[in-house]
């Protein structure tokens, strides 16, 4: 469901001085130089914002953003564009479908490595919110324990997080791999079964089915993208860089309000996605909350060369990209 959009115009006002012992206008000049001064209007611009999911609390930001005009008071209208499953977000920003979109940052580093122009300004979650849902009974205490142990783990093989995993623990490795094929249904019905999820989500949802849980995250292990990422491309930054400006800090002063005060925009995200309750909405914002914090003060959605370099290195050795792009390359600082 897209969101109602209203353009509001801001305007400045010219005030004009005199100097002392200049003669005044006369009417037909007064007229003239009205015309001249007529206030000029302050464009909002629309942007339509691509989303990799449906409404949920991990986009509670830009939804914060928009609904509360912190869009506008930055020149900028979002559009919000809710997806699905498999939505290819990246190759729909990359070709030009959409000029800004959310993705996952080994997404990123894979597309500039196979030739686009794609690149990162905004990063909501510092901590990758990916892991593995597991029944609280069986007794883990990590990660390892799940990989070396008797049973099922659904992934959705070929991601960079399940190949990294597959590889981390292929000398102790127990478990069978089967594909995930979406939703809890076979987790709750198997006892020895554990899952791919997002902490901030899938274990509340099984939470309320009466299921005990336990889940690790795979950052954890190493592997540890930025997710839900604001992208572009560099041609975008280029030429309409107070855009882009503008983007960010629309987006920045969403996710601050939202992470301030959920409640009123999870009532309306529930609005539009009431496949979750609203409790479940606010225990999905709690639970992200300290992943998406920045560390020591840094600005929400900061990023580091340090960590794009990690990541790329991390997908040339899974052997995901050939050629691995350089860090500085892959986002823009605003």
């Amino acid at each position: 469901m897209k969101m109602t959009l209203v353009i509001s115009s801001l305007f400045l006002f010219a005030v004009s001085t005199g100097f002392a012992g200049t003669p005044l206008p006369s009417p037909s000049t007064a007229a003239r130089s009205g015309a001249k001064n007529k206030p000029e209007k302050i464009r909002v611009e629309k942007v339509r914002l691509a989303l990799n999911w449906k409404p949920e609390p991990q986009f509670g930001g830009f939804y914060a953003a928009r609904l509360a005009d912190l869009d506008k008071k930055s020149n900028v209208e979002f559009e919000l564009i809710p997806g699905g499953s498999g939505t290819p977000v990246v190759q729909m920003v990359a070709a030009g479908q959409f000029d800004f979109g959310i993705a996952s940052a080994d997404e990123v580093v894979v597309s500039r490595a196979r030739g686009s122009d794609v690149v990162a300004l905004f990063a909501v979650y510092q901590t990758n919110p990916q892991g593995i849902l597991t029944h609280s009974a069986r007794g883990f205490d990590s990660l390892a324990d799940v990989f070396k142990s008797d049973g099922t783990i659904a992934m959705q093989r070929g991601l960079p997080y399940a190949v990294y995993l597959q590889r981390k623990y292929a000398s102790s490795m127990k478990a069978s791999l089967v594909p995930y094929l979406g939703g809890i249904s076979n987790f709750l019905s198997r006892a020895d079964h554990s899952q791919q999820c997002f902490v901030t989500s899938e274990p509340f949802v099984a939470r309320k089915q009466g299921a005990k849980v336990k889940t690790f995250l795979v950052a954890e292990s190493g592997f540890n993208p930025y997710t839900t990422v604001v992208i572009t491309r560099r041609r975008v930054v280029s030429e309409k860089p107070e855009l882009v400006k503008n983007v960010v800090t629309a987006v920045r002063a969403g996710w601050r309000r939202y992470l301030d005060q959920p409640a009123e925009y999870n009532l309306k995200m529930r609005e539009l996605n009431t496949s979750i309750d609203i409790e479940t909405f606010q225990q999905m914002a709690d639970a992200q909350k300290p992943l998406v914090e920045v560390p020591g003060g840094s600005e929400l959605g900061a990023m580091t060369a340090a960590r794009w370099a990690e990541l790329a290195g991390q997908l040339e050795t899974m052997k995901m990209i050939e050629n691995k792009p350089a860090a500085d390359t892959l986002f823009v600082k605003f």
